[in-house]
């Protein structure tokens, strides 16, 4: 084989067999195809496409780049998500506990944020001494001991992906559908999950924008994951506005924590009790959605989660008293009220704006050496539907130091985030499918 008689093949829109994937990604991996041809080749994958089983070889190939972590021992359902990102996605925050906490062993291997805002490592990162870099050793013993373990994933792990991944991202080829499913459906099997639930998001704060296109990713991602012996189900939700109260690192542990203590988003519940009730029915731990939801909100209420999530924080290094004491967190010193202009209610709330305001006030990087300000953020005092009055607070904005001209960008962002309407405006649901 050669990699410009591949390349040609599906620059014409043939279909690849699966020798002919494996021959191009290990080659790629070793070294005899080079940077411009694996470029060359996703940009054709991006005009002509890839069929359900050449994105299932491809993500074969993923799977079997590098290290493959095996739970078959343990005896019990190992239980992962993942969610396609959105502004003030802290759901992992708080599912993974509460799960823990309900029987289910969660192995949640999670990523840091590249744009906006930072990710579910930077998040738990902002509790001081929390350790994110887990042995695998550590983190199957956390597992055995506690039920629960949230660690950076290894670079053994879908080495290809990692590889082709920072390729795609210089060379405009990220939004393709099949390229999308390989990158996430290879790291959740290669992390040893046997209970799959992802969340696809779509909108203003989403890469996703339409519900129908969140449906063909979901889609492929449940089949390609049905060739490969791997059931996943999929929740598509919308990020038209950020989800629950709080964007920005620190800010989104202290709202998770909250959260785990009964006071809950209304919207931060609805799509973290999806999620968790189809795991616990993926499980057999229940029968059906409403037995899930008693148990969700007993674990809830009882303080039990919470006590996960103390358990989680001290077994991983970092200091549990962030739970009832908040000043251990690193908040913005300076904060800015974004008043309303008018009276009405919130006909919407821009996600993306609101993202790009956080942003620059330092809460996200645009490189992956770029330092993020744990402390910078936003709380958002008013959300769609609400009734506000002239002048009354919509967000908080929190920031340290930041230049004139990059707070006034990011007020101007967060001003332009809120639209306001006479008309009575109806709240709608976040969880948009399943």
């Amino acid at each position: 084989m050669r990699a410009v008689d591949i390349i040609e093949k599906k620059k014409q829109g043939y279909s690849h067999t699966k020798e002919e994937i494996e021959f191009f990604i290990n080659g790629y991996m070793e070294g005899f195809i080079e940077d411009y041809q694996m470029s060359a080749w996703l940009m054709a994958v991006c005009f002509q496409g890839l069929s359900f089983d050449e994105t299932a070889y491809l993500t074969e190939c993923f799977i079997n780049s590098g290290d493959k972590l095996n739970f078959s021992n343990f005896n019990v359902h190992i239980a992962d998500k993942h969610s396609t990102g959105g502004v003030g996605d802290k759901v992992t925050l708080v599912l993974i506990p509460l799960l823990a906490s309900l029987g289910v062993a969660c192995a949640k291997l999670s990523g840091r944020g590249l744009g906006m805002t930072g990710g579910t490592i930077d998040k738990l990162e902002s509790i001081k001494g929390f350790n994110c870099a887990l042995s695998e050793d550590d983190f199957k013993n956390q597992i055995r001991k506690i039920n629960a373990a949230i660690s950076s994933q290894t670079p053994n792990l879908v080495p290809a992906d990692g590889k082709i991944y920072a390729l795609r991202d210089v060379t405009a080829t990220v939004d393709n559908m099949s390229l999308i499913c390989a990158s996430v459906v290879s790291k959740k099997i290669a992390s040893g999950a046997d209970i799959i639930v992802l969340d696809v998001k779509y909108g203003s704060g989403a890469f996703i924008k339409t519900k129908e296109e969140a449906r063909i990713l979901a889609d492929l991602m449940i089949e390609t994951g049905a060739r490969l012996n791997k059931k996943i189900d999929a929740v598509i939700s919308a990020m038209e506005q950020p989800l629950g109260n709080c964007v920005g690192n620190s800010l989104e542990v202290m709202e998770a924590i909250e959260f785990l203590k009964g006071k809950m988003a209304p919207d931060l519940y609805e799509i973290t009790v999806e999620i968790a009730a189809r795991t616990l029915m993926l499980a057999n731990l229940v029968t059906d959605y409403d037995m899930a939801k008693n148990y969700i909100d007993d674990a809830i209420m009882s303080g039990r989660a919470l006590n996960k999530l103390s358990e989680i924080i001290e077994a991983q290094g970092g200091d549990k008293n962030v739970i009832e004491d908040y000043s251990l967190f690193e908040i913005g010193h300076n904060t800015y009220e974004i008043k309303a202009e008018m009276g009405g209610y919130i006909s919407r709330l821009n996600a993306l704006d609101i993202a790009h305001a956080c942003k620059l006030l330092g809460a996200g990087r645009d490189k992956k050496s770029d330092k993020i300000d744990f402390g910078a953020g936003c709380v958002l005092n008013k959300k769609e539907g609400d009734l506000v009055k002239h002048n009354e607070t919509l967000a908080t904005l929190y920031f340290n130091n930041v230049s004139k001209e990059r707070l006034d960008e990011a007020i101007n962002y967060a001003k332009s985030a809120y639209s306001i309407t006479l008309d009575k405006v109806e709240k709608h649901s976040v969880v948009a499918d399943i």
